[in-house]
């Protein structure tokens, strides 16, 4: 089939497209598991499924469909219902980035990508349908600290990658999105790192994305639970509370450094070799602000399942963790 008039160039990291016609005679430009590529530094418009679209999931699908690329957004209950509805990922300022709806992921299309931004609990449920997928190329993006062996070996290894939206924040309110995209999406794979930054979500790569995500999990506990403490109490948090957030920050880097792995990426290396009077006023000043009182509003059922991982990968090392599980 000859793709000439319906395949989109879209330029990567400030590149210009040449004058010259590029004409694809194919549907897929490439066989592996990588993003098509058209020539250097030219990604090919691609189809996507995002699983999941709540606050995250909506942000990566309007970007991407912003950057041209083809997005079918699958969910399910209410949200499914206010997609069917707007057809679209609608901003909070009325902007929308039309996408194709559905309430579960077709096994037969041949997504370029799948992106499975649902929470860890919720990933067994749709692991399934994902085996099953012809996708070419799967990636999950969330909190976790377990072991990523089963989800690579669920949906094949040469098709599997992790990623986290550490950039990325964002909410939904009334089915519209509120977003603000900063630096901090981190991913395994160089040429998904491009995809996404071209469309507005600068993204970094790591090697170690088990240990990425473990140090990450190490440092938004003691945040994630203060949140939930502050949401309800609307106020901070005293400085003996904050003496025990502190201690269990510095047990959850220990715990990741026990497990083999490296502390990372370099600002929260730093962080966990902070002295403890310092991380303890760290998280007394955070406690005050409206972001960490956002988080908290989050609820509890994360930061608890978090330091439940933690537990359970090192069994009777984790009682400053188990200390604040909200």
């Amino acid at each position: 089939m000859d793709l000439e008039q319906h395949t989109t160039i879209v330029p990567v990291h400030g590149t210009t497209v040449p004058s010259r016609r590029i004409v694809v005679h194919a549907k897929r430009v490439c066989t592996s598991a990588k993003p098509p590529w058209c020539g250097a530094g030219y990604a090919v418009s691609m189809k996507m499924a995002v699983l999941g679209t709540g606050a995250i999931g909506s942000t990566f699908a309007y970007q991407l469909v912003n950057a041209g690329h083809e997005v079918t957004a699958v969910a399910r209950g209410a949200r499914l219902e206010r997609l069917r509805e707007d057809r679209a990922i609608v901003l909070s300022d009325g902007a929308r980035a039309p996408v194709a709806v559905a309430g579960t992921l077709d096994p037969s299309v041949s997504y370029d990508l799948v992106l499975v931004t649902v929470l860890a609990p919720q990933v067994d449920s749709v692991l399934p349908a994902l085996r099953q997928s012809a996708a070419r190329h799967i990636m999950f993006m969330f909190n976790t600290f377990e072991p990523l062996d089963r989800l690579r070996d669920a949906v094949g290894a040469e098709r599997f990658s992790f990623g986290f939206p550490g950039g990325v924040l964002a909410h939904l309110i009334d089915g519209k999105l509120r977003r603000r995209i900063l630096p901090g999406t981190t991913v395994g794979d160089a040429a998904w790192a491009k995809v996404f930054g071209a469309a507005g979500i600068p993204t970094v790569t790591s090697a170690d994305m088990h240990g990425w995500l473990r140090s990450h999990a190490a440092m938004v506990i003691p945040l994630m639970s203060i949140g939930v403490v502050v949401a309800h109490r609307n106020a901070g948090i005293t400085w003996r509370e904050a003496r025990r957030y502190a201690a269990a920050l510095a047990q959850g880097f220990h715990i990741v450094r026990g497990l083999g792995h490296a502390i990372e990426p370099t600002v929260v290396a730093l962080l966990s070799r902070l002295p403890r009077t310092l991380t303890t006023g760290l998280l007394w000043l955070m406690s005050r602000t409206q972001e960490l009182r956002n988080l908290g509003a989050l609820g509890a059922a994360e930061p608890r399942m978090l330091i439940d991982m933690m537990a359970t990968a090192v069994p009777n090392e984790a009682a400053e963790l188990l200390a604040i599980r909200p």
